[in-house]
């Protein structure tokens, strides 16, 4: 676009009038829309779907900021929606919460609004998080830990199954002669059932290093939880890294993932050769260890450096895995050519749902081939 045109394009975006605006790309429009329904007049607001009270409109509203302006411009025109908008009394309002169709994008935004959320209401957003955040750790974790340690192998037997384990039928016709008439029951002498794959004992270290620039949000969410749950796994030995242009080691609070959740501060720049960089500092077993980078690859810093410094992590042994993103559409915009070079030094590139999330870790921990477990998932790998 010449100056001349981009210059047209702000002035219409400034004067803020729907017909002058017709000849404004969509994403202007968006725009447009997102700042006339904060700071317009409600005369001019008037047909342009000011947000009113509610959740789900401020959600998308919030959303459609981060992704259109800098951090520093949005932490300011968030300051100004909780004056404006009401946000602060319907955070405060406990009518309002105990009617809240609370989901995972919600907390994204709750945690985003955290630096301008009033101290005073900060319980009240506490409470919202710890809800969705119960619901999903009783969804994801039963499945995360049973994976980890080790799914059933229906192709092996064992006759020290696990009581969940027993395959009845067998164990049954095994048992037939220790019939008792009498009670009309079988002796279990013998117990038949599937033995599991490979347990993980005295394995291996797992870092899971996430981007929590504003377009992480939902990943942040879920990356938080699995890191929780696989804290609680003996096996294991788990670390939670998060990063924008700073990084926070933040496994100390792994015990509450809403402390965790808290603890991160979604927005900002990106800088993954510093996150990688203190990655390597903590890695006691690189041929033990798998480091997760839940990341959009967009880097902020020194491209080349990164690239170099991953080229170092993966020689040194180190199972580095790429996730473009954590959520649950699996579909996420990407810098392209940086995942091709990430894909090129051996490193599995993909997204991932939450549901597929424990099953890739244990296919992970077992030294399995991860590209070939995408692939016969249908999901759609980078390639180097």
């Amino acid at each position: 676009m010449n100056p001349e045109e981009e210059r047209r394009r702000r002035w219409q975006l400034a004067v803020g009038d729907e017909e002058a605006n017709a000849s404004l790309s969509e994403r202007d429009r968006r725009i447009d829309r997102a700042l006339s329904a904060l700071y317009g007049t409600p005369e001019e607001s008037k047909g342009r779907g000011g947000l009113g009270a509610s959740q789900p409109r401020v959600a998308r509203w919030l959303g459609d900021i981060r992704e259109f302006f800098p951090a520093p411009v949005v932490q300011v025109i968030q300051k100004d929606a909780f004056e404006r908008l009401g946000l602060k009394r319907m955070l405060l309002e406990p009518e309002f919460l105990a009617t809240l169709d609370a989901d995972v994008h919600l907390v994204a935004d709750l945690i985003s609004l955290g630096h301008a959320i009033p101290q005073k209401t900060k319980e009240t957003a506490r409470i919202v998080v710890k809800k969705v955040v119960d619901e999903l750790m009783a969804r994801l974790a039963h499945a995360t830990v049973q994976a980890i340690r080790g799914a059933r192998n229906r192709a092996r037997r064992t006759n020290r199954p696990r009581t969940s384990d027993i395959d009845w039928p067998r164990t049954v016709r095994a048992n037939l002669k220790t019939w008792r008439p009498e009670t009309g029951t079988i002796i279990p002498e013998k117990l038949v059932g599937f033995a599991r794959h490979s347990r993980l004992a005295d394995l291996d270290d797992v870092i899971l290093c996430i981007d929590q620039s504003g377009s992480m949000a939902t990943s942040v969410v879920y990356a938080a939880i699995f890191a929780a749950v696989m804290a609680s796994v003996p096996a294991i030995t788990t670390r939670l890294v998060a990063f924008d242009t700073a990084v926070a080691d933040l496994t100390d609070m792994l015990a509450d993932p809403v402390d965790v959740l808290f603890g991160v501060q979604l927005g900002g720049g990106t800088d993954i050769n510093s996150a990688l960089a203190y990655c390597q500092t903590v890695l006691r077993q690189p041929a033990k260890t798998h480091l997760v980078l839940i990341t959009d690859l967009f880097e902020g810093g020194n491209r080349d450096a990164l690239f170099a410094r991953a080229a170092e992590i993966v020689a040194s042994g180190v199972n580095l895995i790429v996730l473009l993103a954590l959520n649950d559409s699996g579909r996420p915009a990407y810098d392209q050519g940086a995942a091709q070079h990430f894909a090129s030094l051996g490193a599995p590139v993909f997204a991932c749902t939450p549901d597929m999330f424990p099953d890739l870790m244990a296919t992970a921990l077992r030294k399995g081939d991860v590209h070939a477990w995408a692939s016969e998932r249908g999901i759609s790998l980078a390639r180097g």
